[in-house]
């Protein structure tokens, strides 16, 4: 029998973009099963009027409030009203900080959105993001030895969402289809830069995501071949036998978000090197 959820407000407040804030949010609510937060995420905000005004809605529907606020006044605006109107507050970097100041021995700068510069990591994100791009789905196969990683897998094992995920993180990341008796491009094979990683999943797992493909799928389509799980059991086999002939690692996503994924693959990139 299913559990009933408890909803509960969680404000998030942010002079930059918020993702951190969701990010930690998130985490923490993930922990507690029998509640489920409505989330109500106030980027940007940087002026007295635009705190003012959230603090309204705040007040409109009371419930846990988490900020990430660099300038002093408005974090101890924050805290005020918050305490009036009887509602828990916490500003998520000002312990980080604090332990960073007390180990460096110097004041932080207290810039706003200073995780978000256009420097030298930001535009390497761009690169990998372009590069990702134009490499997905097995295109562009003779660029292969530019990437830093490429990811194999039959149909419906995340490679796509995977390699933008990695990308934001500035690794070069192409992917390429797996396909039942077709055999990889050369190119791959000959590549000596990037790591290689298969991924795969079980039957089921790929069998209920290609059904839910073929649902929407254009009337007349035909999934019957994509979505057998016989088929789907050779498809895997032949994956797996791909990888192990020239060594590499493979991960079964079965049971993993794409962000834990990707958590394994760059687990595997100091192993590699």
């Amino acid at each position: 029998m299913e559990q009933t959820k408890n909803y509960f407000h969680l404000h998030l407040i942010s002079d930059s973009t918020g993702e951190t804030l969701m990010a930690a949010g998130r985490a923490a609510a993930a922990q507690f099963q029998s509640a489920q937060a409505l989330e109500h995420v106030y980027p940007l905000i940087r002026t007295r009027k635009q705190l003012f005004a959230v603090l309204d809605a705040i007040d409109g529907a009371p419930g846990i409030v988490l900020y990430t606020i660099v300038d002093a006044e408005l974090s101890a605006i924050i805290e005020l009203k918050c305490r009036d109107m009887g509602l828990p507050s916490v500003s998520v970097l000002e312990p980080v900080i604090n332990v960073f100041q007390t180990y460096l021995g110097a004041p932080s700068r207290r810039r706003v959105g200073a995780q978000h510069t256009m420097g030298e990591e930001y535009f390497k994100r761009i690169d990998a993001l372009n590069f990702t791009l134009d490499h997905d789905d097995g295109q562009l196969p003779a660029d292969f030895d530019e990437a830093d990683l490429v990811i194999l897998g039959i149909s419906r094992t995340s490679k796509t969402p995977t390699s933008i995920y990695l990308a934001n993180r500035g690794i070069k990341t192409a992917n390429i289809p797996i396909v039942y008796g077709v055999p990889l491009p050369q190119a791959l094979i000959e590549a000596k830069k990037p790591l290689v990683v298969g991924l795969i999943a079980s039957v089921e797992r790929i069998s209920q995501v290609r059904q839910n493909r073929v649902l929407g799928a254009t009337p007349g389509y035909q999934g019957d071949h994509y979505t057998d799980r016989a088929l789907i059991s050779e498809e895997l086999k032949y994956a797996r036998s791909l990888c192990e002939r020239h060594n590499w690692p493979v991960i079964d996503v079965t049971r993993r978000s794409i962000e834990e994924t990707a958590a394994a693959i760059l687990a595997l990139r100091p192993k590699w090197r």
